[in-house]
């Protein structure tokens, strides 16, 4: 750290934002200190805690200040602590006026954090470090009391926009899905005068409700109409807590000669766009590996360029993933979320593989505890990586189009008809082969997919589904049959 340009931090919030999360997420750079919620008017900092920095919390109550001076004498480094707008009227007029004190403001869509608290106090549950003790409730929603809700949380935000502005101060605004951003997080920690980068281990707090919000409610069309009248966004919004991605340029493939930029969602299965896209040069690589630099060199190069992705249905997808990853117990940069995905979320897996004893109906088994296993992992409820080989295709073509949007987005289902049309967009006129993603699996897919199946891969790429129009695959099959 450096010299810090505040004494403490506060993160200044309500209820069910996100609080938990942004708070391990500072606790996890160098030298930084939280202490919770130090004036949470039934515990000191910590459940179940009454005294803290030798102070009772009759003591706090009657001297918010003295506790703040308590906090930065007898800690090392940067301390900090969460307040809330239920919290002592006195400590939050103290650190609004302070600007020894950083100010970080975290908001969330405020019918998100109503329904949120409303599942908390009615499962008892306020933290979740994985998705294994994961407690799900639907609770109503009620229109009178969700107005009262609004009102508190809008007349704090109001306080705290007033004291800024009145006393010359700036504050660091942060949103609930900024999260899970790195770079954000990072931008934080600049904002507080820390130069060091935090320790990802030591952040456990996970996502507890990923689950869009209708899914949450026992009167969806209630809060429907509700939300309408206040020009508020509709509750079947599919909330997205993948971590965010670079757009991969170093993975982009260009032709040396042909006008065409192929920018992969990244996945399982054996790409053939390279191979195909090189024969087109008559050569047998592409040019890869860029930097940014190199590839605003070939555009201006290629006058008349096309960029492309290629989309895949969900299931092949992760079934791909599945049997090329997942089920061999050779593949070394899996083995540790192998390992996790059998002990802590009983995925069924074969102790070896290749296994003579492993049949159709094991194969099932596990391909299904793996769909499960990603409706966690993809909604931020577990500590195993989420992979690129099955991260959503909408969070990775986000990434790309960060960078350059893709002039076509080519579905798998439709891979050599979309792909002529491309060609002849360039003046190509050649004939595109057969292109296949699959991967070699010990059965065939059509052979292992049954309803909970379909299901399941819905549940876990619901956003994909809903933003890219996918149908089920078993029904694809049967068009085309």
């Amino acid at each position: 750290m450096t010299d810090a340009p505040f004494e403490y931090f506060v993160i200044l919030a309500g209820m069910r934002t996100g609080s938990n999360l942004l708070e391990e997420n500072l606790a996890a750079f160098p030298g930084v200190e939280s202490h919770g919620e130090l004036f949470n008017p039934h515990f000191f900092g910590k459940p179940k805690v009454t005294n803290l920095f030798g102070l009772s919390m009759e003591a706090r109550d009657a001297d918010p200040v003295r506790v703040v001076g308590a906090m930065k004498t007898q800690g090392e480094g940067l301390p900090g602590f969460r307040l809330f707008y239920d919290h002592s009227p006195a400590a939050i007029r103290h650190v609004l006026s302070d600007p020894k004190a950083g100010k970080i403001v975290l908001s969330r869509r405020p019918i998100d954090s109503y329904v949120s608290l409303k599942i908390a106090r009615k499962t008892g549950q306020w933290w979740l470090g994985d998705m294994t003790t994961a407690r799900a409730a639907k609770v109503p929603f009620d229109p009178i009391e969700y107005g009262e809700f609004l009102n508190t949380l809008n007349d704090f935000q109001s306080q705290i926009a007033r004291s800024l502005q009145i006393t010359g101060q700036t504050a660091f605004h942060i949103q609930y899905d900024d999260l899970h951003d790195t770079d954000i997080i990072r931008g934080l920690g600049k904002f507080l005068g820390i130069t060091s980068d935090p320790d990802p281990e030591k952040i456990r707090a996970k996502v507890q409700n990923p689950s869009p919000l209708s899914d949450r409610l026992t009167n969806p069309d209630v809060a429907d109409r509700a939300l309408a009248s206040m020009s508020i966004a509709d509750i079947g919004q599919v909330p997205v807590h993948e971590p965010g991605r670079g757009p991969g340029i170093k993975f982009f493939r260009a032709g040396h000669k042909t006008p065409l930029l192929y920018m992969p969602i990244r996945g399982a299965g054996f790409d053939p766009i390279p191979d195909w896209l090189a024969s087109l040069d008559g050569s047998e690589t592409t040019i890869s590996g860029m930097t940014q630099r190199d590839l605003r060199k070939w555009m201006r190069e290629h006058s008349g360029h096309r960029a492309f992705t290629v989309l895949r249905h969900p299931l092949p997808r992760a079934y791909d993933a599945f049997c090329r990853f997942i089920l061999p117990t050779d593949a070394e940069n899996y083995a540790d979320v192998r390992h996790g995905m059998k002990e802590r979320y009983d995925v069924h897996l074969p102790d070896e593989w290749p296994s003579a004893d492993w049949s159709l109906e094991d194969h099932r088994r596990g391909f299904l505890g793996f769909l499960e296993f990603l409706k966690g992992n993809l909604g931020g409820q577990t500590s195993l990586r989420v992979d690129n080989t099955w991260a959503s295709q909408d969070t990775l073509l986000h990434a790309i189009a960060g960078f350059v949007v893709p002039d076509v987005v080519v579905r798998e289902g439709s891979i050599v008809s979309d792909l002529q049309d491309l060609l002849g967009d360039v003046g190509i006129f050649t004939d595109v082969p057969d292109l296949s993603f699959n991967v070699m699996a010990p059965y065939h897919l059509r052979d292992v997919v049954d309803a909970d199946i379909e299901k399941a891969v819905e549940t876990a790429y619901r956003r994909d589904f809903m933003m890219f129009g996918f149908e089920r695959w078993s029904r694809i099959l049967d068009q085309a049959a």
